[in-house]
């Protein structure tokens, strides 16, 4: 049985693929569709699109309808409302999202003892207006919080320094393409051992389409990652800083590696194209997680 619309997990549909899934089921005839037909649309391999199925339905975007050998999926009935309106173009997906005092308050419980709730509250607000700023879109509350928590991590991690896994910051112009090209990757090949983080110096509203589709088809998914913005303590919490493309933009503190990897710009370029860009990354994020694991 799904969870009830209170406890939904509202950031998956923040994955590119995940939301095209989703708006196809939802603009079908009859608002149900099948694994081989969406993996059709889609131009993703079944298994892809049926692990993406199975995350969704786990967090209560979708139910199944088995039908003889068929299985249906169609959005929860009890959900559809919200949905529609995060994936939709009008501004109710925006007033739903926006209650940035109850996420200054979730973020007070978790960093209790860590930060104050006027560091929060600056926190919280500040990461909305940058957002909002660069990449308005209907999970923008969402993103707030998410962007938010990820800011407090770093900062906390750059005022007390620990050893533990060492962090690598992924810094291209969009954050859409190459950065997140290179986290995914990293992520999937270290594990718990590498921390990761990207960020963009003019970043855009969503990931590109053909990066999530080479990266699907290597079996990576981006999850709620989100192109965001280059922000100071991001830079100070981590030991290596990779940039691609965005100039002088990111910067430079001491005590801090920086890496620069030229490497061509997927905006505009075929599928085969970035599979290319793709591979020639993942060869640099082998070498360099080698680099970091030895040390």
């Amino acid at each position: 049985m799904n969870a009830p619309e209170a406890s939904v997990e509202w950031t998956i549909l923040g994955d590119p693929t995940r939301a095209r899934i989703v708006r196809l089921i939802r603009d079908s005839p009859d608002g149900r569709a099948l694994v081989g037909r969406l993996a059709e649309a889609l131009g993703l391999r079944q298994p892809t699109v049926s692990h993406h199925m199975k995350e969704l339905t786990a967090r209560g975007i979708l139910v199944r309808d088995p039908e003889g050998r068929r299985v249906w999926y169609s959005i929860d009935p009890r959900n559809a409302e919200r949905v529609d309106a995060l994936l939709g173009d009008d501004t109710a997906g925006e007033r739903l999202e926006l209650d940035l005092p109850r996420i200054v308050s979730r973020l007070a419980e978790r960093y209790r003892g860590t930060f104050g709730r006027e560091t929060i509250e600056r926190y919280v607000t500040e990461s909305h207006e940058l957002l909002s700023a660069s990449n308005p879109t209907t999970l923008t509350g969402s993103r707030t919080a998410d962007f938010a928590t990820g800011r407090l991590d770093a900062l906390a991690r750059w005022k007390a320094p620990h050893a533990d896994a060492p962090e690598v910051l992924f810094v291209c112009v969009e954050n859409a393409g190459r950065s997140q090209l290179a986290a995914g990757i990293l992520r999937q090949l270290a594990g718990n051992r590498v921390l990761v983080r990207t960020a963009g110096s003019a970043p855009v509203s969503a990931v590109r389409t053909t990066v999530v589709t080479a990266l699907d088809e290597i079996g990576i998914s981006l999850g709620g990652e989100f192109p965001k913005p280059l922000t100071d303590e991001a830079v100070r919490a981590a030991d290596v800083v990779v940039t691609m493309g965005c100039g002088d933009a990111c910067p430079v503190y001491p005590g801090r590696r920086y890496l620069d990897w030229d490497l061509e710009d997927p905006v505009g370029k075929s599928l085969d194209t970035v599979r290319g860009i793709r591979d020639d990354i993942e060869v640099r994020v082998r070498d360099l997680l080698a680099e970091l694991v030895s040390s």
